[in-house]
């Protein structure tokens, strides 16, 4: 696991009505702080990838559809410099990935349908400074193919 990045798997309660998935508490160990909360979406194969932030740390989980998330640690300094974590997650597989500053992530949606992802970073956007960088999702440095592994 890229040093930094934590899985928590959610709390599924369902009954009768429905199901209730919590996400996020302020008192799991994995909390820092609220920043906002926004959900983002992908039409299927769709892959929005690569970023990182240098501030803040997402808090991302999966909430339809399913998803892979990718991870890659490209920091200095970091005892798991080069390592790329991969992840399933979403109806099936109900996890928050907690991604520290710093780490490229990205995902694609592996569903036949949209999948919707809620993240909570610890900062909010500041529109006239966006602590986000991006880089092409093919044209990069970065040791991963985005492409189905078939076989």
């Amino acid at each position: 696991m890229i040093d930094g990045v934590i899985i928590k798997r959610l709390k599924v309660i369902p009954d009768e009505r429905g199901r209730l998935t919590e996400i996020l508490r302020s008192d799991d160990d994995l909390y820092e702080k609220f920043g906002q909360v926004y959900i983002t979406t992908a039409y299927p194969s769709v892959v929005k990838a690569w970023h990182y932030h240098k501030i803040q740390s997402d808090n991302m989980a999966v909430i339809q559809g399913m998803m892979k998330v990718v991870l890659y640690d490209g920091r200095k300094n970091s005892k798991t410099k080069g390592e790329i974590n991969e992840f399933f997650c979403g109806i099936h597989n109900p996890i928050l990935i907690h991604i520290p500053p710093l780490v490229y992530h990205g995902f694609k949606c592996i569903s036949e349908y949209e999948a919707t992802a809620v993240n909570i970073p610890t900062e909010k956007y500041d529109y006239k400074n966006p602590d986000e960088y991006r880089i092409d999702p093919y044209e990069n440095d970065i040791p991963y193919d985005w492409r189905r592994k078939d076989g």
